[in-house]
């Protein structure tokens, strides 16, 4: 077994595993399903684009991370997770900070799974260019779930309020949007380096 696929099993295993765990007694099951919607359309995906376009193992680390995330939101409602109750307790805020860290991932994560398809199928190099588009991708998905969530109050009206997940902010959108661009521009400063020689040998046109 290839070293890719090697590591999606390992992701794949780890997603299952958790999606289990998750979905056993969540909080809400109607919102369980919605937060953990991304992880049942990527593990497909995942396994249908190995070969055609098998990702960097920043990326899949990343991706994993990121889907317990949604996991743990979805078990708990991003609300009422235990560990952002620790942390409002710590830093006396005051609401549960869990939502901004999912945000802030909605940013970071994407960030090298753009940056990477950009780069290896793209034809860009390091730059401002691509720095840009990778930040106006990740604000273009941020925008296109909060219009999800829209779309959701709208239809289910009081029975999205787990999913949306608001706690009475009336800027929640606004802070969404921000995390998700301190997200990216982090995952842009930090990892770039790191992302840059693991692509090596892998770019394509």
């Amino acid at each position: 077994m290839s070293g890719s696929r090697m590591r999606l099993a390992q992701l794949s295993a780890v997603w299952i595993l958790g999606l289990i765990a998750s979905g056993l007694h969540p909080f809400d099951r109607a919102t369980w399903w919605m937060e953990v919607a991304p992880v049942l359309v990527a593990l497909p995906l995942l396994w249908g684009w190995r070969r055609r376009f098998p990702l960097t193992g920043l990326a899949l680390v990343l991706i994993g991370v990121h889907g317990l995330i949604l996991m743990l939101g979805g078990a708990y409602s991003y609300a009422r997770v235990p560990a952002g109750f620790w942390v409002q307790d710590w830093l006396h805020l005051a609401r549960n900070p869990y939502d901004r860290l999912g945000h802030f991932a909605q940013g970071f994560v994407p960030a090298i799974v753009f940056r990477e398809w950009l780069v290896r199928r793209g034809g860009l190099v390091p730059g401002g260019m691509l720095t840009f588009l990778v930040i106006a991708c990740c604000l273009a998905v941020s925008a296109a779930y909060e219009l999800i969530e829209f779309g959701a109050a709208m239809a289910l009206g009081q029975g999205a309020d787990e999913f949306l997940g608001t706690q009475g902010d009336p800027w929640d959108t606004q802070w969404d949007m921000l995390m998700c661009l301190i997200g990216a521009v982090a995952a842009v400063v930090t990892l770039s380096r790191v992302h840059d020689r693991q692509m090596v040998g892998m770019v394509e046109r």
